[in-house]
């Protein structure tokens, strides 16, 4: 560990891992500069007038970098607006259509793409061939790239090499993997993320990454972390112990809140900045065992607004469930909604009109959101009562 084990003395700073620089338009991460807060809009991109005000209000906020997702033809054109009313540090976020880089990297200063849904778009062309595409567009533009690992969106052909219940390798591999590409075309303008909604998993993944490439810089967050009060503990449990070691860049606080509070994650991204630099570490762990809703940050690609009042009302309709050892996730589309449910007892994926519902892997059904409540208390009470019946709790009241 290469930090001075007595924070209390007044000079006590985390020793940085020496990853390169990558520069962000003005940003600079990595190589000692100060980590960066990080947001992104959950604004509509194409309402160009609601976002590019959201990018302000999150700039203001503190945010050195703010993530714009982009899935459309349409989307790319409106992102050509918002960027003639803004000199915020951009990036885009793409998921399925890597080929919209070609538009954006013109406009932004960073492109994320995610490893796992490479896949879904032009199957019949390599995955290397895709990052090749890509590494190009963002070197011919200035851009930077996110190489965005998630824990529910892992490419199958890698996942698949590991037993089930290993989650960290093929993510650790899926990371390897794309760096070791990118080193061979001769791009460094990177960096990478492996997020979890596990604040362990967050703090393991990472140690193992920077373990075996300590030269790349790292943007450090916990994925569908949820509410607050809980998502912002769950962050910090993950997060604090990471910078402490000299671990991570960058950072987001991944939070599920309506538009007017966005600025939230900002404010508690920049508390765990000062606190890690300060040297306050301690903080009251999040415990695994009870419990658990975690849910997807509010974004552009939320379906239906009611998705963040719903993992609210999840919320206060479980809590006579607080003690039982039950994960429930409420994620607000499908981009991500149907592989990150799959690991939680109970799933919820929104749509426009209908919230489809989830045990584990398997569909139970679609749901209107005035009916989703009562059905999914019969599903925690029959998870409840099962396992009173095992002897594991007492049965619901």
């Amino acid at each position: 560990m290469n930090i001075d084990l007595n924070p209390t003395t007044a000079n006590w700073r985390p020793v940085r891992k020496p990853t390169r620089t990558v520069r962000i338009g003005s940003v600079r991460i990595g190589r000692g500069h100060p980590v960066a807060v990080q947001s992104m809009c959950a604004t509509k991109t194409q309402d160009i007038a609601a976002t590019a005000a959201q990018v302000e209000m999150l700039r203001q906020a503190g945010a050195a970098v703010v993530r714009i997702a982009v899935d459309s033809e349409s989307d790319a054109q409106a992102l050509a607006e918002i960027r003639q009313r803004t000199d915020a540090a951009l990036t885009v976020d793409l998921q399925e259509n890597y080929r919209l880089a070609v538009q954006v990297a013109p406009l932004v200063q960073k492109v994320r793409y995610n490893p796992g849904h490479l896949y879904h778009h032009q199957k019949d062309v390599p995955w290397q061939e895709k990052v090749r595409f890509l590494a190009e567009t963002a070197a011919r533009h200035g851009c930077a790239l996110r190489v965005g690992v998630n824990c529910g969106s892992v490419d199958p052909a890698i996942q698949e090499k590991f037993p089930p219940h290993d989650k960290l390798s093929p993510m650790l591999e899926s990371a390897l993997l794309h760096c070791e590409l990118l080193d061979r075309l001769g791009f460094d303008q990177y960096c990478v993320s492996l997020k979890d909604s596990d604040p362990a998993k967050v703090v393991e993944i990472n140690r193992r990454f920077s373990a075996q490439r300590p030269d790349v810089p790292l943007h450090l967050g916990v994925t569908e972390a949820g509410m607050p009060p809980e998502g912002i503990l769950k962050t910090r449990t993950a997060l604090l112990p990471l910078l402490a070691e000299g671990i991570g860049d960058t950072l987001r606080v991944s939070l599920t809140l309506p538009n007017s509070r966005k600025h939230e994650e900002v404010a508690a991204g920049l508390e765990i900045v000062r606190d890690a630099a300060a040297g306050r570490i301690t903080v009251e762990p999040w415990t695994p065992g009870r419990l658990n809703i975690i849910s997807c940050p509010s974004c552009s690609r939320v379906e239906n607004a009611a998705f963040v009042e719903l993992a609210e009302q999840v919320r206060e309709m479980t809590r006579y469930a607080a003690e039982a050892d039950v994960t429930i996730a409420v994620m607000g589309c499908r981009v991500n909604g149907p592989g990150e449910t799959d690991s939680a007892d109970l799933g919820l994926w929104c749509g426009p009109r209908y919230v489809n519902l989830k045990r584990g892997s398997e569909t139970v059904g679609s749901f209107s959101y005035e009916e989703i409540l009562p059905r999914l208390k019969r599903e925690l009470d029959a998870i409840l009562a099962r396992r009173a019946a095992e002897g594991c709790l007492r049965p619901p009241t």
